[in-house]
């Protein structure tokens, strides 16, 4: 959202600069996140000024060139070569001075230097309107009729004044502040200062010559509607202070009528919307529903089908508008139009919001109404912009205003428990700032004693329906920065958390990870339905959609961590930085059968490149399944997972192949690599490593405790074996296999060596084993572990298969 700070500076007083507004803004939750300054002409005419020419004389090498000396105000006359023919001295000029920049209305931008024209020194130039983009005349130069001193900025002349705006990020929670003077309410809580909302003390009807009957048929969908009439109306360019200002928050002039009610929206937050009388059939509105799949072509000229859902503005005979977001283009404003019915009117949030998502539909109409607008606010925008559309298209106001209001929306009652407030607040700041801060935001006090306060929240105001909301508003006027943190941070809790405190968990397995190398990252939720199309219709079923999405890119929650983390990878390396270990703990969503959401989180890995930088000791190591399988299982047991068992994967729609781990018939890990179908669609085309761990399972099992012992009093022996199996076989079945033949004596099993290659035979691999033994009650003897390692040996030939190399 952009707000024009010389627009806000209309309705209230201001002393402060832009960018000092701008914190405060920032501070009370509507964040600025840029400052920009609008210029009216492209490069609002810097280092251009008046001059005055002090002297003209003919070019001694061109007959077409003078040779002037001006006065720029800087104490030493300049000299310019001119080619203009009307140049002469005494005449006051625009002189773009060495080193400013020329926007001309056409062609590209350029710098003025110092230079020799034909062997003289030419120190700017003496511009015509085209060569400073104020006008397309290029007879000659501008010659002024001003008594300013020489020096004087040009923009000063001509009154193009620069503008300072404010990118706001609006989020959903603030439909309140969407315009110039809902971002005033809140600066008057901040500053003190009152806002002047615009007068409409002098409407008044003129003659009721163009009455124009309204009928409400959906009450439910359009609680209030208003409207009034004006006409010999006089259709063309707005006044050049309405187009500035227009342009400065974003918004392209069309013409007088349509840019007053862009104008109002803007300014006071309430969508208007432009009828041309002559074409509203039986000089009567109707609000209503219309049948399944009627017809209907919009401003844009797009014929959409209707849903009978879809809340309508019709005249007697047809539709004419889609309720709250698009006119209709047959009953639109046009240069032949001479009266028009202004419309003026609160549609329900609900409804706007359904028919916009099912026509896809977004516009700054729809962005407030489906967010919530001020009822109250009805009919002053409405009185506004017809005194507005007389200023600047002349006319009269031909009707009486009709307000269809049958079932007022009330202010909200909340009571507020000034204990509880301080307690939410984390500091007592005392009953008469809390009373100060919620009248100053419009919240008026109808009752209070010594404990609490009865509040009349309006309904402008949509956010605020609880206590906890009050206590928001209160907060961010306060100003969050104003909290004071004791010496001895403490806290009583509002709740119980369980033991062991999940976000303990999480910061020491995050700390384990990123010390192996690993950096966090953040991803949105909200994903692409386009990914899981691609996969396949199966992937689409279970998709949580999102009913008000902004944009068609972010339209599902996502169902997998995938997606999201490749963005990031696609986004690093196409900036050249291929070797890549991430991770990510968030939350992954799944519509299940009877219309319920499922919400579970996972913790992600991503590898992608080398492991080892390249360097004169070693060479650069590719990433591979082991060394995310290490990490993975590292944290499996930190987490305390306990025995797990290794399988293989089953085949999903983004890994082919790999290994899930098992504990009591729940999968809590899956890793390796991502199907290179899939990486390639989203423009990955390295080999990415994915591991994803099922959260939510082994926090839920977590035991926090330590189980200590003595140290062994006797020495571990370690045996090794070479084992040739096939390649089907896995370490993890070696274990298996090793851990039920000996149970007692057998502490550890390790790969140290895997070989597949033409020394042994086709399909084949060779494990080399360690095995470690240990016995607590006594040293073991050389009869006990040749025991042991060849029943190990005979149960590996016989369940695996297994030729042991001697």
């Amino acid at each position: 959202m952009l707000i024009s700070f010389d627009w806000l500076k209309q309705l209230i007083s201001i002393d402060k600069p832009a960018e000092e507004v701008g914190a405060l803004l920032t501070g009370a939750g509507l964040e600025v996140e840029g400052i920009h300054t609008f210029d009216v002409v492209q490069g609002g005419l810097e280092g251009i000024v008046i001059g005055e020419v002090l002297t003209c004389e003919s070019h001694p090498d061109a007959d077409r060139l003078r040779i002037t000396t001006v006065d720029i105000g800087t104490g030493t006359p300049s000299q310019i070569v001119c080619g203009a023919p009307n140049v002469a001295a005494g005449q006051k000029v625009v002189v773009a001075t060495v080193n400013s920049t020329l926007y001309p209305a056409e062609g590209e931008p350029f710098k003025i230097k110092k230079s020799k024209i034909r062997g003289a020194v030419s120190e700017g130039m003496i511009c015509a309107e085209d060569e400073i983009g104020i006008g397309q005349s290029h007879a000659g130069i501008m010659v002024l009729d001003t008594d300013l001193p020489n020096g004087t900025p040009a923009a000063q002349f001509f009154g193009l004044g620069s503008d300072k705006v404010f990118e706001i990020g609006l989020t959903p929670n603030r439909a309140d502040a969407a315009s110039h003077y809902g971002v005033a309410r809140d600066l008057h809580a901040l500053l003190k200062e009152p806002v002047m909302l615009p007068k409409v003390a002098d409407f008044k009807v003129n003659n009721t010559t163009r009455p124009i009957a309204v009928e409400v048929k959906s009450p439910e969908a359009c609680p209030r509607y208003a409207g009034v009439t004006l006409s010999g109306l006089t259709v063309g360019p707005s006044p050049e202070w309405m187009q500035k200002r227009l342009r400065a928050i974003g918004l392209s002039p069309i013409n007088n009528v349509v840019d007053v009610t862009n104008y109002v929206l803007h300014e006071l937050g309430q969508p208007l919307h432009a009828f041309d009388a002559d074409k509203i059939k039986g000089n009567k509105v109707v609000v209503q529903t219309v049948e399944e799949d009627t017809v209907f072509t919009t401003l844009d000229g797009v014929e959409r089908k209707l849903k009978a859902s879809d809340l309508m503005i019709c005249n007697a005979a047809e539709p004419m508008a889609i309720g709250g977001i698009f006119g209709g283009l047959v009953s639109g404003v046009t240069e032949e139009t001479t009266s028009v019915f202004i419309e003026s009117a609160y549609f329900s949030p609900d409804w706007v919001r359904k028919t916009g998502m099912v026509h896809g539909l977004k516009t700054d109409a729809s962005f407030r109404f489906e967010r919530g607008t001020d009822p109250h606010m009805v009919l002053h925008a409405l009185k506004r912009a017809a005194l507005l559309m007389q200023e600047v298209a002349g006319g009269e106001i031909s009707s009486e205003i009709v307000d269809v209001y049958p079932n007022p929306i009330e202010n909200r009652e909340i009571r507020l428990s000034i204990e509880r407030a301080h307690t939410l607040i984390g500091q007592h700041i005392g009953a008469a700032r809390i009373k100060e801060i919620l009248t100053d935001l419009g919240i008026q006090i109808t009752n209070e004693t010594d404990t609490h306060l009865s509040l009349s929240v309006p309904p402008y105001k949509v956010d605020v329906t609880r206590e906890a909301d009050v206590v928001e508003e209160i907060l961010r006027i306060y100003g969050f920065n104003n909290i004071e943190m004791d010496e001895n941070l403490a806290t009583s809790y509002l709740a119980k958390f369980p033991r062991p405190y999940a976000e303990n968990v999480m910061e020491t397995i995050m700390n384990y990870i990123s010390a192996n190398g690993f950096h966090e990252i953040i991803t949105n939720s909200i994903s692409n339905s386009k990914y899981y199309e691609a996969t396949g219709e199966e992937e689409t079923k279970d998709l949580v959609h999102v009913v008000n999405y902004n944009s068609e890119d972010l339209d599902v929650l996502r169902k997998s961590m995938v997606y999201s983390g490749l963005e990031v990878l696609r986004r690093n390396i196409n900036r050249r930085q291929r070797d890549l270990k991430l991770f990510e703990l968030g939350k992954i969503y799944e519509l299940l059968e009877d219309g319920s959401t499922k919400e579970s989180r996972k913790l992600a890995f991503y590898m992608v490149g080398n492991t080892t930088a390249e360097s004169w000791k070693q060479a650069s190591m590719k990433a591979s399944f082991h060394d995310l399988a290490g990490v993975v299982q590292n944290v499996l047991r930190k987490l305390n997972a306990g025995d797990y068992e290794a399988q293989a994967l089953e085949p999903n729609s983004h890994m082919r192949q790999g290994v899930a781990y098992v504990k009591n018939g729940t999968v809590i890990a899956e890793l390796g690599p991502l199907d290179a179908g899939l990486t390639r669609r989203l423009e990955v085309k390295e080999q990415v490593w994915y591991a994803e761990l099922n959260w939510d399972y082994l926090l839920k099992k977590y035991k926090d405790n330590l189980v200590a012992g003595e140290l062994p009093k006797f020495p571990e022996v370690r045996r090794d074996l070479s084992l040739v199996l096939d390649k089907n076989v896995s370490f993890d079945q070696v274990k298996q296999v090793a851990f039920k033949v000996e149970r007692k004596l057998l502490h550890e099993v390790n790969v140290f060596d895997v070989y597949e290659g033409n020394k042994i035979e086709e399909g084949k691999k060779a494990y080399a084993l360690s095995f470690t033994l240990l016995d607590k009650q006594q040293t073991l003897t050389d009869k006990v572990i040749d025991n042991t390692m060849n029943r190990l040996m005979q149960q590996f030939e016989k369940q695996l298969g297994a030729f042991i190399r001697k």
